[in-house]
């Protein structure tokens, strides 16, 4: 299926909203509801390729992603801007690898579908559902097939256009975390070898004939990390698993001294970034700009050309925003990671650049915090000063970066500005294929860090939520989950009590049934309400640590909000909270011995990234868009 055929048939709003100060037209959805528009109005690429059309012209192929997944396939002519947007077979996941044959079709694997798509004849010529779920690495035997090795459990997938067939080789090195074949290769016998990386390395070969795998990697050799490979212009293949090299070919495999020095054969194949630049007529594609629509192509005589385009998109995924001191909203968006700003006082946004995904934010006085993906890194904001794009070791940036602390946070969760006006704490679960996050300490008036790693907290497991208690006392609540592709070793999340000044714990307990403490806050009462796998909300008693009373909201109310660093519960004046859930706001009666949860207004959209409170309204997200609801008195 086609659409936007035309580069005539501009979406006008949201190459407006593109626009620093553009105007947000805000809609009433009714029951107060307000849809204040797309946070960022743009998509992203998911591999990008330069090849030729039907008429041997030029074109730029790109998969384009937004808060959808990938939606559509982006062909724009290099020579005029033209463009068309072909729909996608399927949705629900995005690229992470893709490869541009030598018969001149575009192909990639995700949503557990294969899929063929020909410049040419301008239409996705072959599609079949595969095994789970996306190809994390693809490449071309010499006989022209196209192998995909996928995500979460080494699984492959062959296809060879000229005969038409397909080969689904189903799971071949399952494992119990979920495997990461990031390099595929075949040697000029048809061997298939692929590697396996992050929580332990390994390289398996494939008999194509008969469908038997066998790894080349002994247990005890296993390491964390990847094992790159490669196929060699002398038609071997080569690989190196920690600082062991390997030679294969015709299915075996053996050990060799060093790097074998053998070039790589060429073959346009990468992960999400491919970016290959080069047309068979001479040009070359310089950048293909999402944000401004704009395409520059370099001639065969070295001249530079520059062509407007246009695409349809719903925009990126809002991650969490809450309220600045500047009284805007604030927040990022995940592919593209960009920052986003929206003043409820004159219904305008800002939209700009970000460094990473913001996956938590916390206001503090005037200024403004961030932790994000990837590397765990931490950014300080002062909405007052002006904008400057953020450069690590750069103090004039504006949101200026603090540090990063991967593999022991890759991916935060929750961020606490403390109350003792000093400290900001990053909490998160780690890198790719480790187990067990950490904290991160960071010192406000020093520039200093401290960081403690989940051997000194709690084994195996990742702080997911923080509340600051009286008297220098902070209470965690953990997720058993592991990093990315990481092996998942303990069985129940964790409630433990953190001395803020020793660093040590003075207390902690299993949270039965408990797999992740998705969100806490501190109220009035002193009491702590908080909420496990999204489901049941709990109180508990700093003064005699104990869990007082549960409760299973599923059956009422539906699950909670959830995000990367989920904001479920908001503070309202007077001593109010709310919470929020996919399906509505509720709010908590906070007399001590009530805990009484009335929901208040079913939202007429799925509630995603949680908000804030700002002058009489709760705000938060829900695909790309920001919307608002009053908070009645």
């Amino acid at each position: 299926m086609r659409f936007g055929v035309t580069r005539r048939m501009i979406m006008i709003v949201l190459s407006c909203l593109t626009m620093e100060g553009a105007m947000a037209q805000s809609v009433d959805l009714g029951n107060g509801f307000m849809d204040h528009g797309v946070a960022t109005p743009i998509s992203n690429h998911r591999g990008t390729v330069a090849a030729l059309d039907g008429n041997g012209e030029p074109v730029v192929l790109a998969w384009l992603s937004d808060h959808r997944s990938t939606y559509s396939l982006l062909m724009v002519n290099a020579l005029t801007g033209e463009y068309e947007q072909f729909e996608t077979p399927v949705m629900g996941d995005s690229p992470f690898a893709s490869i541009l044959a030598s018969n001149g079709r575009f192909y990639t694997h995700y949503a557990s579908t294969f899929m063929e798509f020909d410049p040419v004849k301008r239409a996705f010529t072959f599609v079949e559902k595969t095994v789970p779920r996306v190809a994390m690495a693809m490449t071309e035997g010499d006989d022209g097939t196209i192998w995909a090795a996928t995500y979460p459990d080494s699984a492959v997938a062959s296809y060879n256009p000229q005969t038409g067939q397909f080969r689904d080789y189903g799971s071949l090195y399952k494992q119990n975390w979920a495997q990461y074949p990031r390099d595929v290769a075949v040697d000029d016998k048809g061997w298939v070898y692929f590697g396996i990386g992050n929580t332990a390395s390994q390289i398996i070969i494939l008999n194509p004939e008969t469908g038997e795998a066998t790894p080349v990697v002994p247990e005890e050799e296993r390491a964390h990390g990847r094992c790159p490979l490669w196929r060699g212009v002398d038609g071997k293949v080569y690989g190196k698993n920690a600082d062991q090299w390997y030679e294969m070919y015709e299915g075996v495999a053996r050990k060799i001294d060093a790097d074998p020095g053998v070039a790589h054969k060429q073959i346009i194949a990468d992960t999400q970034n491919l970016f290959y630049r080069d047309f068979p007529t001479g040009h070359k594609l310089v950048s293909l700009n999402l944000v401004d629509r704009q395409l520059a192509i370099e001639t065969p005589e070295g001249e530079t050309t520059t062509h407007e385009f246009d695409y349809t998109s719903e925009g990126a995924h809002s991650m969490g925003m809450a309220a600045a001191s500047d009284g805007t909203i604030v927040g990022g968006t995940a592919f593209p990671m960009r920052f986003f700003s929206y003043d409820p006082r004159t219904d305008q946004w800002i939209n700009r650049p970000a460094y990473g995904q913001w996956n938590t934010v916390a206001p503090a006085e005037r200024l403004f915090y961030i932790g994000g993906y990837g590397g765990g890194f931490l950014l300080e904001w002062d909405p007052r000063r002006p904008w400057v794009d953020t450069v690590k070791g750069d103090p004039k940036s504006n949101p200026r970066y603090l540090t990063e602390v991967t593999p022991t946070i890759h991916r935060p969760h929750d961020l606490l500005v403390h109350p003792d006006g000093r400290h900001v704490i990053l909490a998160g679960t780690p890198g790719y294929g480790w187990t067990g996050g950490g904290l991160l300490f960071w010192d406000r008036k020093t520039d200093t860090q401290e960081v403690l790693t989940h051997e000194q907290l709690i084994q195996d497991q990742s702080v997911q939520s923080m509340v600051a208690l009286p008297h220098g006392e902070l209470l965690c609540g953990t997720t058993i989950s592991a990093g990315t592709g990481g092996e998942v070793k303990a069985e129940v999340a964790e409630l433990f009590i953190l001395d803020t000044e020793t660093r040590r714990i003075k207390w902690r307990e299993v949270f039965e049934g408990a797999t992740n403490i998705s969100d806490m806050i501190l109220a009035p009462s002193g009491l702590v309400y908080g909420v496990v796998n999204s489901q049941r909300f709990f109180v508990f008693a700093p003064a005699t640590r104990r869990v007082i009373f549960e409760r299973d909201l599923t059956e009422e109310f539906g699950p909670t909000n959830w995000q990367q660093g989920p904001r479920i519960f908001v503070k309202a004046p007077g001593d109010r909270i709310f919470m929020l859930f996919q399906a509505g706001i509720a709010e908590i009666n906070t007399a001590p011995h009530s805990h009484e949860i009335t929901m208040l207004a079913a939202s007429p959209v799925t509630i995603g990234p949680g908000g804030d409170y700002l002058d009489g309204r709760i705000y938060f997200g829900s695909g790309s868009h920001v919307y608002s609801w009053p908070v009645p008195e």
